[in-house]
């Protein structure tokens, strides 16, 4: 199924859509999303991870996996990943040795309280819905645990929303529909209006069962970060 370019999708129309789109650009999507980021998504996987401050040897779920990015650094940093995606696309093209499961993030393939703590990069608006997202976090995850969810922002600043507008909306479509699929790097852009009001996001986790739920943008607000922990 081809992401719409007229609407954007939901429920399991969304579901579908998104799946095929990630199975479609998996062959390409890092050197796509290195390129387009310049590298600063590196930075921020990296900044998610320290908040944290996981203890030595913790067990964390990688959500929406993708190639396995934050999958490396775990290991780089001696925790033991396991990564989730919807996509097999992704999970084929993974560059990691770490488990993978290919499962949808609103009913994990996870038991409860079993993992430390759980990290998700860049797909929270590509979800049907947050909440039970959210829910499901807390079911798997232990009381201690905590969370990282990064995903993608409009700064706060005029003059960097601006540069942002310009970027995400003109120059991301035209270079991805150069170098992966056009359809795909459309539909990413618009698909941010997807995203809940950062203060409503921090409600849900508190309503999920977290606390200190927090969220701050990275690099003048071209990136978002939210973090909490189960009591």
């Amino acid at each position: 199924m081809a992401m719409p370019t007229d609407h954007l999708p939901e429920g399991d129309e969304k579901r579908a859509a998104v799946q095929s789109m990630f199975d479609t650009i998996a062959p390409r999507y890092d050197m796509v999303n290195r390129l387009m980021t310049f590298r600063m998504d590196v930075g921020w996987r990296r900044k998610s991870l320290e908040s944290m401050q996981l203890s030595p040897g913790s067990v964390v779920l990688d959500l929406a996996c993708g190639t396995g990015d934050f999958c490396v650094e775990l290991d780089e940093r001696g925790h033991t990943p396991v990564g989730v995606d919807l996509s097999y696309g992704m999970l084929s093209n993974a560059r990691t040795d770490k488990p993978l499961v290919q499962g949808d993030l609103l009913a994990l393939p996870v038991a409860d309280r079993s993992v430390d703590g759980a990290v998700c990069g860049y797909a929270l608006r590509n979800l049907t819905s947050l909440p039970p997202f959210f829910a499901e976090l807390a079911r798997v995850v232990r009381p201690g645990g905590r969370i990282a969810l990064l995903d993608v922002s409009r700064p706060d600043n005029k003059v960097m929303a601006a540069g942002f507008d310009v970027h995400f909306n003109k120059i991301v479509p035209f270079v991805g529909g150069l170098l992966s699929d056009k359809n795909a790097y459309d539909y990413l852009p618009r698909s941010v209006t997807y995203l809940p009001p950062p203060a409503e996001m921090v409600e849900m986790l508190h309503t999920a069962g977290f606390v200190d739920g927090n969220r701050r943008q990275l690099s003048g607000g071209l990136s978002q970060l939210l973090t909490a922990r189960l009591p």
